[in-house]
């Protein structure tokens, strides 16, 4: 069937997407020129996923039409939708650790040859398409070896090594700091000029109106709005996607922090990585934000505290007594959680329920003698938390990979409540959040801290971090740079300390 007009490279019109009974997409409509950046918008669950993967063959659509340029196609599978120049980019990486950049980049090529493989070539049109994007990744990396940023591009490359019509970034700067995402908008930028159409999936919304020349919202399946951004505002977006207005993002923070530290570090040096003479304090009932850009040692830090990689020298102190973190095992009995930044493979048990999720960490406490589990005490206590933190699920049954992101991320939060947590690392909180999760994750970190939990809070947004702190210590090059009181919170002072500026006079 043909289409009418050819102003669109891509319409979809009218698609339907039901699994079950429950209805995902209800008469979606998107329509996407050549050479536009288009946001695509919506909370967790608002049905963008489902769009992108029937757009890319994952998904066969219940109703609707796609047209491509044109012309009505309707791809069976992701190859179909790769012949047809549709390349996603998703937010989970599908990266193989074990093979090298250049290998994954080319992937799709290998084994095309019934002969052998030109390997020189092949690494040296990878390394020629990470350095056309700024990156300095070796072609040659192992990419189990590479950073999480570094992995992320290496997902960007491998999508334009197909040359794609039609490219689809879902959350593509979530691992990324300031000066990464401005070159990945510069590539954007590149790819526009060249006729290439963008889908850019976001929960930054300021990113949005830096970028995307229109926008298109959902919320709960359905069309809620599609227009130019430049006749829209960030309060006009937040109430098409979550049906209201948002006010106070961030929760006014009048609680009584202590007047000792009920955790402290000193001259804390890893075996293995950048981290070096690292020291600070955090008190009781104090959220403290650590701040820097991609590469600064944050996470490196949160996992040496943890006791996930080794410690060459310096002292940890909880409640003024000294403690030795050889493990995670040891930290957790010190009872010290962490929720990392990699959610997906460190922070929660994607295949488990949201009840083996949240007890895996509390099995002590809700065991009876001889090892069996207090079925009645484990109900009660996962139940409490779900409505507590308002993790939106059927039951506790449910497997937390059938979540969305913002509700696995309460999942993750959740199993380190269960133990009443003295101290709490939380590595990018609201990575790949929508707007209304952030919001009640910022008031469960507010709750955490008034029990007196000393919370640390690890970010590379920096409204975010400078929203929800008491005080910032800023990393650069593996250690602590400087420190920011409240008075003194703004992004430039945080961005002069991570580039190892001092501050203006």
């Amino acid at each position: 069937m043909q289409n009418t007009t050819n102003e669109y490279r891509l319409e979809m019109s009218g698609i339907s997407k039901s699994f079950g009974i429950v209805s995902v997409l209800d008469n979606v409509n998107l329509k996407v020129k050549p050479g536009e950046i288009h946001a695509l918008l919506g909370e967790n669950g608002a049905g963008k996923s489902t769009l992108i993967k029937i757009l890319s063959g994952v998904h066969q659509k219940d109703a609707g039409q796609v047209f491509l340029n044109g012309e009505a196609v309707n791809p069976k599978n992701t190859h179909d939708g790769q012949v047809l120049g549709i390349n996603v980019v998703y937010q989970e990486l599908s990266l193989v650790n074990d093979l090298s950049v250049a290998e994954n980049i080319y992937l799709h090529q290998l084994g095309a040859s019934k002969f052998w493989m030109n390997w020189k070539a092949i690494n040296k049109d990878a390394q020629a398409l990470i350095d056309s994007l700024g990156f300095d990744i070796d072609a040659t990396a192992i990419v189990r070896d590479l950073s999480m940023v570094q992995k992320q591009i290496v997902e960007i490359a491998k999508a334009l090594s197909e040359d794609p019509e039609i490219l689809v970034l879902d959350e593509p700067t979530t691992v990324f700091d300031p000066a990464d995402t401005q070159k990945l908008f510069d590539n954007l930028f590149q790819l526009k000029e060249r006729g290439i159409s963008i889908i850019y999936i976001s929960h930054h919304l300021e990113e949005i109106f830096k970028i995307a020349d229109s926008v298109t919202v959902l919320r709960d399946g359905v069309n809620t709005g599609s227009m130019p951004v430049k006749d829209t505002s960030t309060d006009d977006i937040i109430k098409l996607m979550i049906g209201r207005e948002l006010k106070d993002l961030y929760p006014s923070r009048n609680i009584e922090v202590g007047t000792v530290p009920i955790f402290e570090v000193k001259n804390l040096t890893a075996k293995n990585t950048l981290v070096h003479d690292v020291s600070f304090a955090v008190k009781a009932g104090e959220v403290l934000g650590i701040a820097g850009l991609g590469g600064s040692g944050r996470t490196e830090t949160a996992k040496l505290i943890f006791g996930a990689d080794q410690k060459k020298s310096g002292k940890m102190f909880l409640n003024g007594k000294e403690i030795n973190t050889t493990s995670p095992v040891d930290a957790v009995g010190y009872d010290i959680g962490l929720v990392s930044e990699n959610r997906k493979e460190e922070g929660v048990f994607l295949p488990l329920s949201i009840q083996q999720n949240i007890s895996v960490t509390d099995l002590k406490s809700i065991s009876r003698r001889f090892g069996f589990i207090d079925q009645e005490k484990e109900n009660s206590n996962v139940q409490s938390l779900i409505e507590k933190l308002n993790i939106k699920t059927s039951s506790s049954a449910t497997p937390v990979k059938n979540l969305s992101g913002g509700n696995q991320q309460k999942v993750a939060l959740a199993k380190w409540l269960s133990i009443d947590s003295k101290v709490i690392l939380i590595d990018e909180p609201t990575r790949g959040v929508d707007v209304g999760a952030k919001v009640e994750i910022y008031h469960l970190i507010n709750e955490v801290a008034k029990k007196g939990v000393g919370v640390i809070v690890i970010s590379s947004d920096m409204p975010e971090i400078m929203g929800i702190a008491d005080r910032i210590l800023v990393m650069h090059e593996g250690t602590i740079y400087g420190e920011l009181s409240k008075d003194k919170f703004s992004e430039e002072n945080i961005l002069r300390y991570a580039i190892g500026k001092s501050l203006k006079n």
